[in-house]
């Protein structure tokens, strides 16, 4: 058990230094308070103790710091203990050196303190310390001595001066004396001898206790992991094609107080951390991985959509981003001007195909800042402005950054030509000369000025046909060496005429532009949004092709790539008080203990700029959520849209289980939580989703579609909010877009666990009840458990032993659990 060594209470009058001991208790500590050594260097060093008034307990923790700086540590085999002019003249000394001199130290400074000998345990740490020293790599434990002091109120306290810390659990005394010469295990003479003794000192664990920083023994995780196995059999043998991610969230360990790590999705170091974060997972699972900046979710209240750092892999290891230094990263170069983004486009074009011409700078709209000149105060005089200024800008206009004159960025329109199969761009026409941006201070690439290029009758119009996420695609082909082929070639101009007439005619126009601008001195490459991936990657290879002809670090963002099942995504992003990261789902239980592991090994990782920070998945839990997903390799595989009556055997059995809802959930349940079980909404609910089981057909053939229909208006907290329900179905196969048709259901009801093992185990629970449903579904009526949902089920009993009943089934089918 771990003790916390400033577990103690101290009286009222003695909880800041200097106090003076009541007379009565003082009385009886006179022969700890006794002053046997003196001498220059201890004045000296006692002169030195800063002693202005703090708590006792700074002061403690101070002075013992200070002296394990001072004496540094060596083993001594020479009997008897060091005068503390010795143990100061040499600043060495062993244990109870260092312990005798601390005594005196304190009884000159008014301290109660006697020796204590003992021994020290010490035990291999379970996780690897992140800012210190980890310990011993072996179970240890030695004869030792240290020092107590007394605080009224909280008796004797132990403080080590060898390692600067208080006494813990290690510290198991055998003698507690005034002087040294009280503590000596053994005194007086011997004869000659003739027998030889020896001894050894060892330590033997006999009974361990799960913990958040182990919860099962190597013994038990052997039999977890091979009923990983075991139901990766049983899941291969029913050809269920299953795979399974998660949502993770993380926090940072060195800061718990301020609001980004509380209540706030938003920090500078939140940022940093993420971004560092995404960086060391790029190496582990796509190393040539592509780094996107793109927006994430935008909640009401917030000025602007949240950050999302995304990293895109080939299935296939072909590389998408092949050079790792043409990454602009957080802590690299930040000199690049807008000239450089100009530079930057026009060599792109050659890339592309297509005329360099067709760029054109984007401006900051004039129009705008004058209608903010007229909000100025009165006593500023506007005509008196110097654009060129830039500390007078700053006053009026505290929105410019630059000089309101220079461009802001670039653009490049451009689309992809079925026909001819290659790029094809145009100069935009406009009315107004040049092309400014709609104000604002979100990427140039969407605040373009869309609505002031030429219309085209609806009739005329391009239709887009969104691909589906069901068909059967081809490889993905080598687009380095197609960009390569083309680069230098004659770029064919595509000429876009039109009169400025009041009428609509028939005319192509591409509303999408590649951008090229500089914000905080780095280079950031806004890519449309595209119909293919495939015309997405070609994209991608031209801008890293310029990038490495130019020497330039960039950073992609804009839209993503299109989904599609031939890359992976792997997401990093922010909410409130945490870091969420949406991991790429896994094929087999292997795949998914190593993706789990990769993933708390690079997030309990120190960093070393600006200072010693790092992420941990917290004690007891980050407070986030840990969502877990299934789904199928592609979406066509998906269990779930195969067999419908699978998600149904899953609503049921939790339904007829609260305590796998809520042995895992965090705090907060109930209709009003983020993911309400079924049963915690309308009363009515029931009766609905009965209905809705009634209608699961069991046929060979069943459409994609049906899962959704059955289920999207039940699968809803009491607002009929889809997202927030214990089993979301928002990107199972749903109506509005394709995004959202991925074959994939989320179990959103499990909070963030400590430790990568207890999440493993969550998983595998899923997937063992989930291949036990594909064999004999799980077709029961309903439980109306009414007031004893909360009244049982939130006590820990009642849990314990619906979790036995439902673990007894598992082992009833063959599983260990």
């Amino acid at each position: 058990m771990v003790i916390n060594p400033f577990d103690f209470f101290v009286e009222d009058y003695a909880e800041k230094y200097p106090f003076a001991y009541k007379e009565h208790l003082a009385n009886e500590l006179v022969p700890y308070m006794e002053m046997e050594e003196g001498g220059p260097l201890l004045d000296q060093w006692l002169h030195k103790v800063d002693r202005t008034p703090k708590p006792i307990i700074d002061f403690l923790v101070y002075l013992n710091r200070q002296l394990n700086k001072d004496i540094a540590y060596t083993v001594r085999m020479e009997a008897g203990v060091q005068t503390c002019e010795e143990t100061l003249t040499r600043a060495l000394g062993s244990c109870r050196d260092s312990a005798w001199l601390l005594v005196q130290v304190l009884r000159r400074l008014g301290l109660a303190a006697r020796f204590v000998s003992g021994y020290l345990v010490q035990l291999t740490a379970d996780v690897k310390s992140l800012d210190g020293p980890s310990g011993t790599e072996n179970d240890f434990t030695d004869l030792h001595a240290w020092t107590e002091v007394y605080l009224p109120g909280a008796g004797w306290v132990g403080m080590d001066p060898t390692s600067g810390l208080f006494a813990g659990e290690g510290h198991i005394p055998l003698a507690c004396t005034p002087h040294y010469v009280s503590a000596a295990p053994v005194v007086g003479a011997t004869e000659e001898c003739e027998t030889r003794f020896s001894f050894s000192n060892t330590v033997t664990r006999l009974h361990e206790d799960p913990r958040v920083t182990k919860p099962y023994t190597p013994e038990q995780w052997a039999t977890i992991d091979a009923t990983g196995y075991k139901v990766d059999e049983d899941l291969l043998a029913g050809d269920l094609r299953l795979t399974m991610g998660g949502e993770p969230t993380f926090v940072s360990i060195d800061d718990m107080e301020s609001p980004q790590w509380n209540t706030d999705a938003d920090g500078k170091e939140k940022r940093l951390l993420a971004h560092d974060l995404l960086f060391r997972l790029r190496e582990q699972f796509g190393p040539a991985g592509m780094v996107h900046y793109g927006q994430g979710k935008w909640y009401p209240g917030e000025p602007l959509p949240r950050w999302q750092y995304g990293l895109f892999w080939r299935k296939d290891h072909v590389p998408l981003w092949k050079n790792h230094r043409l990454i602009a990263h957080e802590r690299t170069c930040r000199g690049y001007t807008q000239a450089d983004a100009g530079r930057f486009i026009q060599a792109l074009a050659d890339h592309l195909g297509v005329s360099e011409e067709n760029s054109s700078p984007a401006y900051e709209d004039p129009f705008y800042l004058l209608w903010t000149e007229g909000k100025m105060p009165v006593n500023i005089d506007p005509a008196r402005v110097n654009w060129k200024d830039p500390l007078e800008r700053r006053t009026l206009y505290r929105l410019l950054d630059t000089n309101p004159g220079a461009p802001a960025g670039y653009t490049l329109p451009l689309k992809w030509d079925y026909d001819r199969g290659k790029w094809k761009s145009a100069k935009w026409i406009l009315h107004r000369e040049a092309l400014f941006l709609v104000p604002g201070n979100s990427p140039i690439g969407l605040r373009l000025p869309l609505d002031s290029l030429p219309l085209v009758a609806k009739e005329y119009a391009a239709q887009r046909v969104e691909r589906s996420l069901f068909e059967e695609l081809a490889p993905l082909g080598d687009y380095r060496t197609a960009v390569n082929a083309r680069y230098g070639g004659p770029a064919e101009p595509f000429q876009q005429t039109i009169g400025r007439q009041s009428t609509m005619q028939f005319t192509e126009t591409i509303i999408t532009a590649l951008c090229a601008e500089v914000r905080d001195g780095i280079l950031y490459i806004f890519l449309p949004p595209m119909d293919y991936l495939e015309h997405y990657l070609d994209a991608l290879a031209s801008v890293e092709a310029t990038s490495e002809k130019l020497n330039l670090p960039v950073r992609i963002e804009g839209y993503e790539p299109p989904r599609d099942y031939r890359i992976e995504r792997l997401v990093v992003s922010p909410d409130p008080g945490v870091i969420e990261v949406n991991i790429h789902p896994a094929n087999n239980w292997k795949e998914l203990t190593h993706n789990i592991g990769t993933l708390y090994e690079q997030a309990f990782y120190p960093v070393s700029a600006p200072k010693n920070s790092c992420w941990m998945a917290g004690i007891p839990g980050t407070g986030g959520g840990n969502h877990i997903t299934i789904g199928g390799s592609k979406p066509a595989d998906s269990p779930l849209l195969r067999r419908p009556d699978l998600l149904r055997s899953l609503i049921t059995y939790w339904q007829h289980h609260p305590g796998l809802s809520y042995l895992f959930s965090s705090a907060f349940i109930g209709a009003t939580s983020q993911a309400p079980r079924v049963d915690e909404g309308l009363s009515e609910k029931l009766y609905e989703m009965e209905i809705a089981f009634s209608q699961v057909p069991e046929c060979d053939f069943i459409p994609f579609y049906l899962v959704d229909r059955i289920f999207r208006h039940l699968l809803t907290d009491i607002t009929g909010n889809t997202h927030r329900s214990e089993f979301c179905i928002d990107k199972l196969y749903s109506p509005d877009t394709a995004s959202g048709r991925l074959g994939i259901l989320e179990f959103r009801a499990f909070d963030m666990p400590p430790h990568k093992e207890m999440s493993l185990v969550q998983m595998l629970l899923i997937r063992a009840l989930i291949a036990k449903f594909w064999r004999k579904p799980y077709k029961h009526g309903l439980v109306r458990w009414g007031t004893k949902l909360h009244d049982k089920f939130l006590l820990p009993q009642f849990v314990r032993a619906d979790l036995q009943e439902a673990g007894g089934r598992l082992q009833r089918s063959r599983l260990s659990f």
